[in-house]
């Protein structure tokens, strides 16, 4: 064989198993977590390739390897007082992770920040309120600051970071009930799922900038990805149809969205999927999460012998 020959194949063989390995990315993978972890919030780390999952039940967060092994405990049960978990995400080598009160008496909210690389707290901020605030999901610009949904009022939450404190960063009617929450890659524009759709603020002037889109409600998990946004819609009972994955194209200008388009289909075997974590040009989320079982009034989980191993979908992107 000639130089160039071994060359050639040496490339190609290269190229072949890059593609292999980009290919094996996506799939779902069964974790090996407990059944009764009921979670709410995902994160992604994209360095060592883990998936980290919180507990509405048990107020804790674990991680494991995509393929269910290497199980570890990143915060105990109640540790830095957690609570019942909700939106994550991770920046750099920081968990950003929401817990929450599900009670209305007493309610109280924290936001904790956890180094990644050594499960230890940075810090932790909580909210008290005497009105029952339902902190859900957040979105971290490139600059570090912290947006956070309120889906029990029409605020969106901020850290104040001269003061230390979760303050409330804008509060408009227009913005009900917000769920998801997702912030453009230059940081002009954050996108909220109320009831009213998706929701554009300018983060400038913090004025809405986009009209009713009704076809959009019901939208959980919400991300940013490239030039546009990928969400979960996820409670039409009566009308499971209009449940599933979708991207939606945002117009030239970022201010609102242009189109949409389903790219997972819910079926049977998807059990109430909420957040999601993006991973490169992929969608990472929990496929049966199990929460039509859990009763948050008592913390209890009814049928627990129809409970199964939690399943991580990964999805490419277009």
């Amino acid at each position: 064989m000639t130089r160039s020959f071994l060359y050639s194949l040496t490339v190609l063989t290269l190229i072949s198993f890059i593609g292999c390995a980009e290919q094996k990315v996506e799939g779902v993978y069964e974790l090996r977590f407990d059944k009764d972890l009921i979670p709410e919030g995902i994160a992604i780390d994209p360095i060592n390739r883990k998936v980290y999952l919180n507990s509405l039940k048990d107020n804790k967060i674990v991680r494991s390897s995509f393929d269910g092994s290497d199980i570890e405990v990143v915060v105990s049960s109640g540790e830095h007082n957690y609570q019942s978990g909700f939106g994550m995400t991770i920046k750099g080598d920081t968990l950003y992770a929401l817990g929450n009160g599900l009670l209305r008496e007493d309610n109280t909210s924290i936001l904790l920040l956890v180094d990644i690389r050594t499960n230890q707290l940075i810090k932790s901020y909580e909210l008290d309120d005497t009105s029952f605030v339902y902190l859900n999901d957040i979105a971290v610009s490139s600059t570090n600051d912290i947006y956070i949904t309120d889906s029990n009022s029409s605020s969106i939450y901020t850290l104040n970071k001269k003061s230390g404190q979760l303050e409330i960063f804008i509060s408009n009617v227009s913005i009900p009930n917000s769920n998801g929450i997702a912030i453009s890659d230059d940081d002009d524009f954050l996108y909220l799922a109320t009831w009213e759709g998706i929701k554009v603020v300018d983060l400038t002037t913090k004025e809405i900038v986009n009209t009713i889109n009704e076809e959009n409600q019901g939208i959980d998990g919400l991300k940013y990805h490239k030039v546009g946004l990928v969400g979960i819609i996820n409670v039409w009972e009566a009308d499971s149809g209009r449940n599933g994955m979708y991207q939606f194209q945002l117009s030239d200008d970022g201010r609102r969205i242009a189109e949409r388009k389903k790219i997972i289909v819910f079926d049977e075997s998807f059990n109430t999927p909420t957040t999601l974590a993006l991973l490169d040009d992929h969608a990472c989320f929990i496929k049966n999460t199990h929460l039509g079982y859990f009763d948050e009034n008592k913390n209890v989980i009814n049928e627990p012998d129809s409970l199964r191993s939690y399943k991580l979908m990964i999805h490419q992107l277009e």
